[in-house]
């Protein structure tokens, strides 16, 4: 059973060039400083300086992993084997990554703690059968380490005892000029998909799988991100189809990121099916570390998961886990200058 005696703690991870600041509330990146061109330290991702927000709720998932289902599903219900179940709609008329109380808002055992040049981190939780209306114990793993002087890798395992939908996201908003450096729009991204999943007026895939070429989705050459933003709504919130990137031990190439005035590059690997990629729409104002304001577009989203609604899409790659399956999802984040 969960430990109520868990209490939220931050904890580090420092090779020496990069430095991760990590709580096990919610397994959340609250900090992570990368190198710019010239060597210079900034703090990429938007969070705050204390815990205290988090536990409030005041941030939008900000650096979370987000669980036991990321991403949207169709009013809170779904059928698995024959059996109707109902989630909480925390996010009318949907629900949203994982419920009222998802992953992101439980505290996680930390253990496994290394140091030195690959140091690491796990933290394990258990997700009780009917927590938050999903059926089925599961027993969850998330371990981050820094496996090269600018290189982080996270790895999230799951074991259910019964079939149980399972897909985890991690939700860091980044920005690679500085977490306090304004809007996200002058960053450039590439996301090898040719494909996206277009959504209904309530963000919800409609099943299809439409090809990007010729529309404002299409970023399979590097494209500056507020060049058709404002062609698709509030901007960017969209499942892409990871079909288009080459392969590296198990991962696939998601994403290529970069800013412009800081010469930072991120590189996304992940051996999901899909990512959501996010503009920080919805941010509006949260004050955040070192009395940074963010606002819209403050911070990008890579969530790679799988399908938004799979569980009742059947033309989607499945997301059910079975008893004696182990869900296995890793990303790999990979800094660099050009």
């Amino acid at each position: 059973m969960a430990d109520q005696n868990l209490k939220p703690e931050l904890f580090e991870l420092d090779n020496g060039t990069m430095r991760v600041l990590i709580t096990n509330l919610g397994c959340t990146i609250t900090s992570l400083s990368v190198p710019d061109k010239d060597g210079k330290l900034a703090d990429v991702v938007l969070g705050f300086d204390s815990l205290e927000p988090y536990l409030k709720g005041a941030a939008p998932y900000f650096g979370s992993i987000v669980g036991r289902v990321a991403n949207r599903i169709k009013d809170g219900k779904f059928k698995l084997n024959g059996v109707d179940y109902s989630l909480p709609i925390n996010k009318p008329p949907n629900s949203l990554h994982g419920g009222h109380k998802g992953f992101d808002k439980k505290v996680w055992e930390a253990t496994n703690i290394t140091k030195g040049e690959n140091p690491s981190i796990t933290f394990k939780y258990h997700s009780s059968d009917g927590e938050e209306g999903y059926p089925g114990d599961v027993s969850v793993t998330a371990t981050y380490t820094l496996t090269s002087s600018t290189t982080m890798r996270l790895d999230m395992e799951a074991v259910p005892n019964k079939p149980t939908p399972i897909s985890l996201a991690q939700h860091t908003y980044w920005n690679l000029a500085g977490h306090n450096s304004g809007n996200i729009l002058d960053h450039s991204i590439q996301i090898m998909a040719n494909h996206v999943t277009p959504v209904d007026q309530n963000t919800i895939p409609t099943g299809e799988i439409m090809p990007v070429k010729g529309t404002p989705f299409d970023f399979t050459a590097e494209k500056r991100i507020g060049e058709s933003i404002h062609e698709v709504g509030l901007g960017y919130d969209h499942n892409y189809v990871l079909d288009c990137g080459e392969e590296k031990a198990g991962l696939k190439h998601a994403a290529k990121v970069k800013d412009p005035s800081s010469s930072r590059i991120l590189n996304l690997w992940s051996n999901a099916p899909g990512m959501q990629f996010y503009t920080g729409n919805y941010v509006n104002g949260v004050v955040g570390k070192g009395g940074a304001v963010y606002g819209k577009h403050a911070g990008l989203c890579l969530e790679t998961q799988g399908f938004p609604n799979a569980i009742n899409q059947p033309n989607f790659p499945s997301i059910v886990v079975q008893p004696g399956e182990k869900y296995q999802h890793t990303m790999l984040f990979e800094f660099s200058v050009e």
